[in-house]
């Protein structure tokens, strides 16, 4: 046997999908493109991308439909497929948020939300809002970005700084003062309207089937719920979310 020691799989690089993901792509972190596909429809999209591998010497190739699916691994391409360096949440060090996290209104925390497309469509409305972080909790169910996250972000992904608690709980606690930490509920909680905007806000949101876990939810300072009709219990997390996100997004600029 050799004595070599083992050394783990580096991870599978990043398959980024269409035309806003691969963009945004190439926009913010343009050194981690490895290489780029593209059908013949979307010739003058890639063109100015392959401009720039070229330069750098990256490959890139046009190829057909059936080639296309089979690269990307999912028929919902849009005729543009990237492949980058694997991007996983930055684990934090500690209990406490980096000092020099960009300023913005609201910061999303997500709790137990194991769906990649949530997880992506919810980094889509954020920035869309003018988030500029996405928190991560250490929960197993909670979902890292991935392939799926990064075509329902359509780029959003790409505008976020996307970090990873190891004891969401005790962060939260730690956030006090500097964040109001709201965890989004189906019934109890106040309405957006009565949230106070003294601060940016942390907005906690769980898992569909449990909701937050408990710990999380006594670690919050306030409770917010959408009230609708009799005829629903409650919307897809994505879809709260992006409703939540335009309710309570606006902060004084004194106190963003």
């Amino acid at each position: 046997m050799s004595d070599a020691p083992f050394l783990p799989r580096p991870p599978e690089p990043n398959r980024i999908c269409g035309p806003a993901a691969v963009r945004a792509l190439f926009l913010r972190r343009p050194q981690q493109v490895l290489r780029l596909f593209y059908t013949e429809d979307r010739r003058r999209i890639a063109g100015p991308l392959c401009q720039h591998l070229a330069r750098t010497r990256r490959p890139y190739r046009e190829v057909g439909p059936q080639e296309m699916m089979r690269i990307a691994g999912t028929q919902h391409h849009g005729g543009l497929c990237a492949v980058a360096v694997a991007r996983f949440a930055e684990p934090l060090p500690g209990h406490a948020l980096p000092p020099d996290l960009p300023k913005a209104p609201l910061l999303p925390v997500l709790d137990g939300i194991g769906n990649p497309h949530n997880l992506g469509a919810i980094a889509r409305s954020a920035a869309f809002f003018g988030a500029t972080s996405l928190l991560l909790s250490g929960d197993q169910r909670q979902a890292d970005l991935s392939d799926a996250a990064f075509r329902t972000a359509e780029g959003g992904l790409e505008h976020l700084q996307v970090l990873r608690s190891r004891d969401l709980p005790i962060l939260l606690k730690g956030m006090r003062g500097r964040f109001l930490t709201v965890a989004a509920v189906a019934a109890g909680g106040l309405p957006p309207g009565a949230i106070p905007r003294d601060r940016p806000i942390a907005l906690l949101l769980g898992n569909e089937e449990q909701g937050l876990p408990s710990a999380t939810l006594e670690a919050c300072e306030a409770r917010v719920t959408l009230a609708g009709s009799k005829f629903m219990e409650s919307l897809n997390v994505a879809a709260a979310a992006a409703v939540l996100f335009h309710a309570l997004g606006a902060v004084p600029q004194a106190a963003a």
